[in-house]
């Protein structure tokens, strides 16, 4: 179900997330989607010569967590995103569990323009990824 939460009832540290198992599946998923077969995604073999030493998530597939929650969570429905900052801070494995967190640092009650800080974090709390969205909500 998708949420559908009015601009007026959302107040400035309001959050929300989604938490996803990443597999090889998504990864080959989305590569196919993206036409990004880069091999540290895509073969083990390869990875292993990298400073990774293993398959690595695309970075904009743990970032489209970031997207699921803007629009899905909060603000949900009808939710125009229309920026993001990203900083690819560590690795997202195969098989691992990313949370993707959202909260309201702003609102412009004028636009309707919210801005979010976007947080990623693994299974073990280490943040992977982090920046900022700005929304427009009707």
């Amino acid at each position: 179900m998708v949420a559908d939460v009015k601009y007026e009832d959302i107040k400035i540290g309001d959050s929300a997330s989604v938490v996803k198992k990443v597999t090889v599946e998504d990864v080959e998923a989305f590569a196919k989607v993206s036409t990004d077969t880069n091999p540290v995604h895509m073969s083990e073999e390869f990875a292993q010569t990298t400073m990774f030493k293993h398959r690595i998530a695309h970075g904009m597939l743990g970032a489209g967590l970031i997207s699921a929650v803007l629009g899905t969570k909060l603000p949900g429905a009808n939710t125009i995103y229309m920026g993001q900052t990203l900083q690819f801070l560590a690795p997202v494995y195969l098989d691992e569990t990313i949370t993707a967190t959202v909260t309201c640092t702003e609102k412009n009650d004028e636009k309707h323009r919210m801005k979010f800080e976007t947080i990623c974090t693994n299974e073990a709390g280490k943040v992977v990824i982090k920046g900022e969205a700005l929304v427009m909500k009707k």
